[in-house]
Order: structure tokens, then C-alpha cells, then sequence
């Protein structure tokens, strides 16, 4: 650059001496020519020297463009966005060359931002679960949970807008058989893909990992159901949810306090938020709250920060779901012509909830199966038993 920029400086310079001998030349036409002690170059002349000159400077810029080109192959490539890998001259024919990076398709399939956009509604409001490999196996709760939305009474079409967060390789790749909105989520160095012992120190690092990523999502500016995947989906709920929330959740029991109340104990398996300031500041107290209390899943840790100080400070708007149309096996005596999502909360162990979330999908299934008048003519209760 500074090379060009001299040449373009000299260039400037016989601009100024071209001027100068014509402004003389001109100033002295009519002075007889044997009168002139120096030779005047006429005006033709020096424009044919100036043209050669650009000319010249022309052709030493393509050459250096050209030999550029040569040292730098790669230079066009990445100008046009075109990061595929090419061999350099030291790289022995026939060779592979190992990618020190995941191929740019492979990145953007795995992008968060880009499943999000794809899987959001028109307001920017997604579904999001989370699975790990002991959960994907064939026959398992992941098949139920995709089973449930395929039955349900107007819950198909949500599959489109649901994001499948995978927390290791083998759930991320099930996934993809499955489902075309999933995100790997592993993280190198944890191995979430064992059946995680509730409250065990794999279980609530799994949990909170969980939380952050969730946090991540609220600061894209994208709202979300966060629904366990031990969830059935048998109506859209959305219609049960509060406009004038930010931070609506389910919870294990209701009906001693209203929605508002903080005294109802709220279950992290579902809840909607509401993407806005208030509720990133929520989350991001949420998640650093993990600190203050070792040992406690994010469950119980919000148990204790809805009461805090700060959460009338920022003005977030908590509401607890109705268990009626929030449903789960800690209550599982509910009217199936009102519930919309059905929890195997309470209920110890994976094959506990698998053996009973069978029998949710067949009493849903015998439910549809059933005329108008004799749906609507007494409630229809589950014969689901309580899990121990």
C-alpha cells in the first residue's frame, strides 16, 4: 500500500509539472523561438506522456493483483463466503487433510439461532424440550412424547414449532430420525446420556445446564413453552395460558390459592415465558442462584426466589397453571374433556413413567374414541394409578 500510494503521490507531481510548462508554454507563444534559452515541450507531447505513464501503472497493478491471486488462492474464496478447504502446495497429492472445524452446513444445521427461526411461530415463540440417550431408545418416552402431540386434539401441527435441545450425541442423532427442529446441546467433557437418578450431581448439573440454555434463548429475543418431555400434549394449551404474564408454571397441586399466588409450589416440568427484560433479569438471577443453594435442583431454587425482593423490583408477573388443564400423576384424578397436558410428576423411575404414560395415551385414545354427548355427559377421570 504504502509502494501504490507513492506512485499515486509522483503521479500527482507531474499533474503539477504538466500544468506548469503549459501555463509557460502558453505565457510565452508569442516570444520569438530563438529568443527561449530552454526547449518548450508542447502540449501534445506531454499528454502523450502523461497517458503512457497511467497506462504503465495500470499493468503494474494487474500484475500485482495477478501474483497476488497466486500466493493467495484462497483470497477470492473467502471474499465470496466460500470456506470449502483447498490443499496447499506442501500437502502430498491423494492426501486427506484432517478439518480442523465443522464444515460451515454442518454449523448452520447445529446453529441455535437458525433451528429457532425455523421452528418459531409468527410472534417469535417456540417449544423447547430436552431428551438425553436414556430417553430416546425405541419404544421410550421420546416416541410417547411425539406420539401424544399426533393424537391430540389439535396439537399435530405444533410438532413444527417444537425445538428438541439434545444433551448428548446419541439423542441428537435419534433426534434427527425423528424430528426436523434439533439442537445438540452436549457439552465436551459431560456425558448426559445415562438415565439421570433424580437429584444425584449428574442430574442437577444436567438440570442447570438446561436453565442457561434457556436463558440464552429468552436474551435471542424468543419466547417458549419449556415442556419436559415426560409430558403429554392432548390440547393446545395455549388458550389456558395468562396474557398479562411473564412467567407462568405448572405445579404439583392447586386449587387452595389463586393463579397469583406465590404460596403455590410451582414444578419446572412446564412453563411459558415470555421474552422481555424482566423475565432475562429473572433467569439470569434464576441461574446464578445455583450458587447460593448447592445441592438444590432449579425446581426448588425457584421455590425460593419467587419470594425475593428483586422479583417485585423488576416488576415480573408470576402465574401458577391450573392443575385441571395442567395436569400430572401427583393429581391425576382430572376431567379429560378440560386437560391439555398431562406430567408423569411423582413418579419414580423410567420405567415407572413409561408403563404409565401407555396407559395416559390408551385412556386418551378410548376418550377420542367416544361420541360428543357421552364425552360431555359425566367427567372422564383417568385410570392412571399414582406412581410410588
Amino acid at each position: 500500500m504504502e509502494i501504490l500510494g507513492g506512485e499515486r503521490k509522483n503521479s500527482n507531481n507531474n499533474n503539477d509539472e504538466e500544468n506548469k510548462l503549459v501555463e509557460e508554454g502558453g505565457g510565452r507563444a508569442n516570444q520569438p523561438f530563438h529568443h527561449n534559452r530552454h526547449r518548450i515541450i508542447p502540449s501534445n507531447v506531454v499528454k502523450i506522456l502523461v497517458l503512457f505513464t497511467i497506462l504503465t501503472l495500470s499493468c503494474l497493478l494487474l500484475y500485482q493483483s495477478t501474483s497476488a491471486g497466486k500466493l493467495f488462492p484462497n483470497l477470492s474464496n473467502l471474499k465470496h463466503g466460500n470456506f470449502s478447504a483447498t490443499s496447499s502446495p506442501s500437502t502430498a497429492p491423494n492426501k486427506t487433510i484432517p478439518s480442523s472445524s465443522i464444515s460451515m452446513e454442518k454449523v448452520v444445521e447445529n446453529s441455535v439461532e437458525k433451528v429457532l427461526e425455523k421452528a418459531a411461530m409468527a410472534n417469535r415463540t417456540v417449544i423447547i424440550t430436552t431428551l438425553n440417550a436414556a430417553w430416546t431408545t425405541s419404544g421410550n418416552l421420546f416416541d410417547l412424547f411425539l406420539e401424544s402431540f399426533r393424537i391430540g386434539n389439535q396439537t399435530e401441527g405444533l410438532l413444527k414449532h417444537l425445538v428438541v435441545a439434545a444433551v448428548d450425541k446419541t439423542a441428537y442423532a435419534r433426534c434427527r430420525e425423528l424430528h426436523p427442529h434439533c439442537y445438540n446441546l452436549s457439552t465436551d467433557g459431560d456425558d448426559f446420556s445415562g438415565e439421570a437418578n433424580f437429584m444425584t450431581k449428574h442430574y442437577l448439573k444436567m438440570m442447570w445446564r438446561r436453565l442457561d440454555f434457556l436463558r440464552e434463548v429468552l436474551e435471542m429475543g424468543y419466547s417458549f413453552i419449556f415442556t419436559d418431555a415426560d409430558i403429554m400434549w392432548l390440547r393446545q394449551p395455549f388458550s389456558q395460558l395468562y396474557p398479562d404474564a411473564d412467567f407462568q408454571i405448572g405445579c404439583d397441586h392447586y386449587g387452595k390459592y389463586e393463579s397469583s399466588d406465590l404460596n403455590n409450589y410451582a414444578n419446572g416440568g412446564f412453563y411459558y415465558v415470555k421474552s422481555n427484560n424482566r423475565s432475562i433479569q429473572f433467569f439470569k438471577l434464576w441461574y446464578k442462584s445455583k450458587d447460593a443453594f448447592p445441592g438444590k435442583n432449579e425446581q426448588d431454587v425457584v421455590n425460593v426466589i419467587k419470594n425475593d425482593p428483586f422479583i417485585k423490583q423488576i416488576g415480573l408477573k408470576i402465574r401458577f397453571l391450573n392443575t385441571a388443564y395442567f395436569g400430572g400423576f401427583c393429581d391425576p384424578k382430572q376431567d379429560l374433556n378440560l386437560v391439555c397436558t398431562m406430567h408423569a410428576n411423582c413418579c419414580v423411575g423410567l420405567g415407572s413413567k413409561i408403563r404409565s404414560l401407555k396407559m395416559v395415551i390408551d385412556d386418551w385414545k378410548k376418550y377420542m374414541g367416544l361420541a360428543s354427548n357421552e364425552k360431555t355427559s359425566k367427567p372422564r377421570t383417568w385410570t392412571v394409578p399414582r406412581c410410588g
